[in-house]
């Protein structure tokens, strides 16, 4: 009977002895205790006790303890890791390099141990091979640090590489279980898909619960360092979720009752899951690929290629649709069984395009990381696909094996990602300037009169082997080569960038080399200066900005202006305390000056290019520019923006 009914059976027997006057109290406190009892713990048919909660505590604290006991070289390395990021929070500061090299090792080896344990648990007797698997991981992790010791930064690449290297040991740790088919593929990715969906949504939960916590401590107790957030957000997702997840996971080779017991409850489909992945998922990726068949077909007609959205877009739709694949090789109704009928076989022919379109972009522009996986995915989804039309879904663990070896294939050179993609952009540099006359025969020679579409990719490639540290490969540039600075003199023209797509508008910057002095003297005053394009059409400027200031120069007040006129031009002015204009001058007509050269954008140029003199009455205006951004054409973001140290001097007495 419900708590409801029941507290209703109350309320009416107190209504009963007030209306008799017999106020048995005896019985009504017995009946009232029985039933606020029941409050306190709960319905036993609808709700959780007290006894049950704290059974649910002592499980998961029992359970995160197996799993550090489990994978102790695991533990260890999140526990490194966060103790690093902790270091770092509290730095307030970019680290120290080995910190940095130091808190990548510790993630790695992390994965690697979770991957050791599940091949030590592959043998018979796992407790004596355990040792050796683990020696050989933490040599691994060893030789993982050492690659990265001599590194001079954190870069790009590194960051690339190591992830990519996860990658590969996450699809070992779900392929080992199931080697020689001793544990089902499938059922494998099924508890760590629900083991990892699990621990996100505890450690979400604890986290906001724990953040509101210390921010209500914060407000109605005492001040709390704000670092309190970081450090409790490292604990939570770096140590409880992750050793979280992993106490979710069963032996997955075991022989053992219990172990397959516990091997059995993991592996059972919930049923909100199967509800997402058949009514929501599966229908999803189907309407997904009709819209993109219908963009192939518009494709052949128009026989219009894309500009390269195609490709993530394509790498996205197979990535999600081969994970629905596998989550739904374990059911039996309609939808899955025709979606791992159909989804193979059309997998094929969708990425047969998407890679004649990376194609057509690595012939035009060459090969650059991203382009370089897209087409390895793409041609990783289509050995899939065909292994799929043909092979039972017992077999599903090829796409894991699979994945692992492109994965590693990617990072191995000379065929990884940035070794051919450095050649690959060299070598278009190289065909460039030789087309020019500016390079033969591995020797430069400057040249002015080259054509802006060269400019603009030279500067772009030049731009990109540059950000990722490769300008030192080439062999023919000068080793201390600056693109913002020795362009013109090494190649003899300077940085030119393109239009933003879809624009009518060029642009142009140039900005002060701050590492440069500026002469001062003779001037007794200086003002920094801001005049924005918008501020003539909306109204002055916000206060932090003023467009006058007032000053005093030997017991004379002066003001200087700054009077915007147009959305290009400004006005720079000095005043008498009667408002006359002492001395000034209009910018615009200097900018052009700068811009001589063409649509440029020109960084760190010396202070003689970006200064303005005036004089008039004996009184002097020095305007250094510091940035100048100039929209050119029609629209209604053409104009100037100008930043300037203006000087003033006043005649001598």
């Amino acid at each position: 009977m419900c708590l409801w009914k029941q507290w209703k059976r109350v309320r009416t027997r107190i209504r009963e002895l007030r209306a008799l006057g017999l106020p048995d109290w005896a019985a009504f406190m017995k009946k009232t205790n029985e039933v606020f009892k029941k409050m306190v713990y709960l319905d036993t048919q609808g709700g959780i006790t007290m006894k049950r909660l704290k059974e649910i505590i002592q499980h998961l604290i029992k359970g995160m303890s197996r799993a550090v006991f489990r994978f102790p070289l695991t533990v260890v390395c999140l526990i490194c890791a966060a103790i690093l990021i902790c270091y770092m929070i509290s730095l307030h500061k970019t680290p120290a390099l080995v910190i940095e090299k130091l808190m990548f090792t510790c993630l790695v080896g992390a994965i690697l141990g979770m991957t050791a344990q599940f091949a030590a648990e592959r043998f018979k007797k796992p407790a004596k091979v355990r040792l050796t698997v683990y020696e050989v991981s933490a040599l691994l992790t060893a030789g993982y640090f050492l690659i990265l010791w001599p590194a001079p930064e954190i870069s790009q690449e590194i960051g690339v590489r190591t992830f990519v290297a996860v990658f590969a040991l996450t699809c070992a740790a779900l392929w080992i279980p199931c080697y020689k088919q001793k544990a089902d593929f499938n059922k494998v990715c099924l508890i760590h898909f629900k083991s990892l969906f699990t621990s996100v949504l505890y450690s979400g939960v604890l986290s906001g619960g724990l953040a509101a916590i210390i921010t209500a401590v914060d407000i109605l107790l005492f001040h709390v360092n704000n670092d309190t957030y970081s450090y409790m957000m490292t604990i939570v997702w770096v140590l409880f979720a992750t050793i979280y997840y992993l106490s979710l996971l069963p032996k997955f080779n075991s022989a053992d009752k219990p172990d397959l017991q516990v091997l059995h409850t993991a592996g059972n489909y919930p049923k909100f899951l199967e509800i997402l992945i058949s009514y929501i998922a599966i229908p999803l990726v189907a309407a997904y690929t009709l819209v993109l068949l219908a963009y192939f077909i518009k494709i052949l007609v128009t026989l219009h290629w894309p500009s390269g959205q195609l490709g993530p877009m394509v790498l996205g739709y197979s990535a999600a649709g081969l994970l629905i694949f596998v989550l739904s090789s374990l059911l039996t109704n309609r939808f899955a069984v025709l979606y791992r009928m159909i989804f193979p076989k059309v997998l094929i022919p969708v990425v047969i395009l998407q890679l004649v379109s990376v194609t057509i972009r690595l012939n035009a522009y060459g090969v650059t990381e991203s382009r370089y996986y897209v087409a390895l995915f793409g041609f990783f989804s289509i050995a899939i696909g065909v292994l799929l039309s043909f092979k039972p879904i017992a077999k599903n663990s090829y796409i894991a094996l699979l994945a692992a070896g492109f994965a590693i294939f990617s990072i191995i050179p000379p065929v990884d990602a940035f070794t051919v993609s450095r050649s690959s952009q060299i070598n278009r540099v190289e065909k460039i300037l030789q087309s020019e006359g500016i390079l033969s025969g591995g020797k430069l020679t400057p040249k002015t009169d080259v054509s802006e579409k060269s400019r603009i990719e030279a500067t772009s490639i030049l731009n990109y082997l540059d950000m990722h540290s490769s300008l030192k490969y080439i062999k023919w540039l000068p080793e201390d080569f600056n693109i913002y600075q020795d362009m013109k003199n090494t190649l003899g023209f300077e940085p030119v960038y393109a239009n933003y797509a879809g624009s009518e508008s060029k642009y142009f910057l140039a900005s002060l080399d701050t590492q440069k002095p500026v002469i001062i003297s003779g001037y007794d005053i200086s003002v920094n200066i801001y005049s924005n394009r918008l501020s003539n059409e909306k109204g002055p400027l916000p206060k932090e900005n003023p467009v006058s200031y007032k000053f005093t120069l030997k017991g004379v007040d002066y003001v200087l202006s700054v009077d915007r006129l147009s959305n290009q031009e400004a006005r720079v002015s000095v005043k008498n305390s009667a408002g006359a204009e002492l001395i000034g001058t209009n910018l615009y007509e200097f900018t052009k000056g700068i811009t001589d050269t063409g649509y440029n954008q020109k960084e760190a140029l010396p202070p003689d290019k970006m200064m303005l003199d005036v004089s008039q009455n004996d009184y002097k205006l020095k305007i250094v520019f510091q940035n100048i951004n100039i929209t050119f054409g029609t629209g209604s973001d053409a104009g100037v923006d100008y930043s300037a140290l203006v000087l003033f001097g006043v005649p001598n007495s």
